[in-house]
């Protein structure tokens, strides 16, 4: 890959050559941990061999938990076991039943998201978003591009659910509301389903949004329908048509392999768990800020009562958990 960045030529397509800068500065990353568990692993052979007074004994100590955590980060890596784990990852949220508190939490979703893949200098790109009448979204869709990504989202599918003192309430009174999170791959192609250009609809329309420069100017938004399956994928955040075809179509080839593989492998709900609705006893984490603090995840029991620490994006323990379990 080093070499590949030396070749001539290499930044004349951009974003293919940050793509590739970034997935090179992360595999560097992976193979520094290998280099620190080994110099660890060095130093407290050496000072084992040094030791001719007791009290060197606790330079040995600091060694080995040095040592214990260097070991830490490796075996982390251990548990992406999945065919997909390594890609990056669309992720798409929906607000669920609790009106306008419903899509104000699947906002804060969002921000917890985007929060959580700046901690790991991932790079986000928000494909689609339906604001919602009142405050918040009703839905987004949205790209975060990495190594591992996908490993660590398909632990967040499911249903949120939020318990707070409503601010849209007139007499503040507590509100539980709910989104549902959804989470694919991302693959440059699908092996198992052939897509044929002849099998695709592609229509154009007038992005709409918040205002901008590009915003209900042109027709830029571009909307792809595979036609055999009746399948959609849509985005309208781009400056270009070119540049949301080209993310309409990574988001429909994620839908269209989710489609097969939940198809050929019900039971395994691999990719995006089990769909069940966004509402009361389909949860698989709470998050309660009234009338105590907390966060839950109820399929591996794990809490902590840092909740801003986890809306603000600190959700790694939680994935951990998941993984492990």
């Amino acid at each position: 890959m080093e070499i590949l960045c030396t070749e001539e030529g290499f930044w004349n397509d951009q974003e293919r050559a940050r793509g590739i800068m970034q997935e090179l500065e992360q595999l560097r990353s992976e193979v520094g941990q290998f280099d620190i568990l080994l110099k660890n692993a060095e130093d407290l052979t050496e000072l084992c061999g040094m030791i001719t007074e007791e009290k060197e004994w606790a330079d040995v100590l600091v060694q080995v938990n040095a040592l214990e955590r260097a070991v830490e980060k490796l075996d982390f890596f251990t548990l992406f076991d999945g065919e997909y784990d390594v890609n990056s990852a669309i992720v798409t949220i929906h607000a669920g039943a609790g009106g306008v508190d419903a899509q104000d939490w699947a906002t804060m979703l969002l921000k917890m998201y985007v929060r959580w893949a700046e901690r790991k200098n991932y790079i986000v790109k928000i494909l689609d978003e339906v604001a919602g009448a009142e405050a918040g979204i009703k839905s987004a869709t949205f790209e975060i591009d990495g190594r591992w990504v996908y490993g660590h989202m398909r632990a967040e599918a499911g249903v949120h659910r939020l318990v707070r003192l409503s601010p849209f309430n007139a007499d503040n009174l507590r509100q539980t509301s709910f989104a549902r999170v959804e989470s694919m791959p991302i693959l440059k192609e699908i092996k198992q389903v052939q897509v044929k250009p002849d099998e695709l609809r592609i229509d154009t329309y007038r992005s709409s949004g918040a205002g901008g420069q590009h915003v209900n100017t042109t027709d830029s938004a571009v909307r792809i329908t595979h036609i055999p399956t009746g399948l959609q994928a849509q985005c309208q955040n781009e400056r270009s048509q070119m540049q949301n075809k080209e993310s309409a179509m990574k988001l429909l080839l994620a839908k269209l392999h989710k489609k097969f593989i939940e198809e050929e492998e019900r039971k395994k709900k691999e990719l995006r768990g089990e769909m069940v609705d966004a509402g009361w006893g389909n949860q698989i984490r709470s998050y309660v800020l009234h009338p105590y603090k907390m966060v839950k995840d109820h399929r591996t029991k794990h809490e902590t009562a840092q909740v801003d620490d986890v809306l603000d994006g600190d959700i790694d323990e939680f994935i951990i958990a998941f993984l492990r379990q």
